[in-house]
């Protein structure tokens, strides 16, 4: 398996990155895990992270320590090590028994600091990273992640404890340096960008000032003119699952929000247009994710998935810094001279390759689009053959990762 090769690879070599290096994140309302039906979800979640390989995981709706390791020994770590977690700690706030939670990929991240922002309903957990560079020691990179719950369901007095638990959060950020990157991503159980919890969110007087990163201002619930962006509910009916919320997909209610500096510091930065709902199409509206009918990028096998995972969707978004990150494993390499290069990063129809001497062939090649699904396959067997037909390829940015280098390239597509 490609995946498999590659991934070994990844942890045997010194991981170089020349020019920008992509973190992918992803925020996922898990449902009651574990205990929620159908059995055995943390394979179903293996499947749908395999897909999409996040670097950063952020989860909401989690029950015990015994889930989060379910999910960092079964459903990420499965075939090796390359994950870790953050410590699991019980909601201290309200009566609510579900918990938030992130992994990370520990090649590339060490957690400095946790903490917990308690509210009258559930807790808003902050997680801080470093970024494992080059130049860690004299210029450390920092990314400061808040996963949130809020308080369910409509009407005024859900409303208002969604914005109390909001406030709880906005307050402690006068605490960080204003030049923190940021993230807070959570299931916001919020049904338009004119409710009082999301304003609050993106209020430009805050000590740090969070911003949506695709412009979708709205009523969400049950607009079609929203169905793109939709996370909640995958499923028509609940009744198969007997857990979960039904009604089809028709709500905006999980969400990754941004420091405004992630706009444009290259240090941290979010990639444009790769801010999606995972597994939307954009032409489910009030319908199962799974149907049939709703065809597009992605595969109905990836949203069968989802289907049965949770009645939520993931969001994603990649990130980007023009940081090196480095793992040592012992073994000698010549970081001077790359395995593997691109002869040219912006091409019409054909992707060439330079290849270091004496490398060993076969090389396996895997091209990933900025939503992070592997999209092409391709083997190189040596001179005369290092090519690769791209002219199928939409125009835009893609990534390729092989099993000879630790170094991730980008090119781009253009027609």
């Amino acid at each position: 398996m490609l995946h498999k090769r590659l991934s070994i690879v990844w942890l045997l070599l010194p991981f170089w990155v020349v020019g920008q290096t992509p973190i992918k994140t992803m925020f996922y309302n898990l449902l009651e895990f574990p205990s929620a039906n159908p059995d055995n979800r943390e394979l179903i979640l293996r499947d749908i992270l395999d897909e999409y390989q996040p670097d950063i995981f952020m989860v909401c709706e989690l029950e015990d320590a015994a889930g989060a390791n379910l999910i960092l020994n079964e459903s990420l770590n499965y075939d090796e090590s390359r994950y870790t977690r953050a410590q699991f700690i019980p909601n201290q706030s309200g009566g609510s028994d579900i918990q938030q939670l992130i992994y990370f990929r520990q090649d590339k991240f060490s957690i400095e600091t946790t903490q917990v922002i308690t509210t009258d309903v559930r807790d808003i957990n902050r997680y801080l990273l470093k970024l494992k560079t080059t130049d860690a020691d004299t210029d450390p990179v920092f990314l400061d992640i808040y996963v949130a719950h809020l308080k369910s369901s409509t009407g005024a007095s859900n409303e208002a404890e969604r914005l109390d638990m909001v406030e709880e959060f906005t307050q402690t950020l006068g605490d960080l340096n204003p030049n923190s990157y940021v993230l807070f991503s959570g299931d916001l159980n919020v049904y338009s960008a004119f409710e009082d919890a999301y304003e609050e969110l993106l209020d430009p007087t805050n000590e740090i000032v969070l911003v949506d990163p695709i412009d979708r201002a709205g009523a969400w619930n049950n607009n079609i003119n929203f169905q793109d962006v939709h996370t909640q509910s995958t499923r028509v009916s609940s009744g198969p699952f007997g857990a979960g919320a039904g009604g089809g997909l028709d709500d905006r209610f999980d969400f990754i929000l941004m420091s405004e500096n992630m706009q444009t510091d290259p240090k941290m930065r979010y990639v444009t247009n790769t801010y999606a709902a995972y597994g939307n199409n954009g032409n489910c509206f009030n319908e199962n994710i799974n149907n049939s009918g709703c065809t597009g990028t992605f595969s109905q096998s990836l949203r069968n998935l989802l289907y049965n995972m949770s009645d939520h969707l993931p969001v994603v978004m990649t990130l980007e810094t023009n940081k090196e990150f480095e793992t040592f494993s012992g073994i000698d390499f010549e970081a001077s001279e790359a395995a593997l290069k691109l002869k040219n990063t912006v091409v019409t129809e054909t992707l060439s390759f330079v290849v270091r001497d004496a490398t060993q062939y076969p090389i396996d090649i895997a091209i990933y689009n900025v939503l992070g699904q592997r999209i092409k396959n391709h083997t190189l067997f040596g001179r005369g053959s290092l090519e690769v037909d791209v002219s199928e390829l939409a125009s835009g940015v893609y990534y390729v990762k092989s099993s000879i280098s630790g170094s991730t390239l980008k090119f781009i597509t253009s027609r």
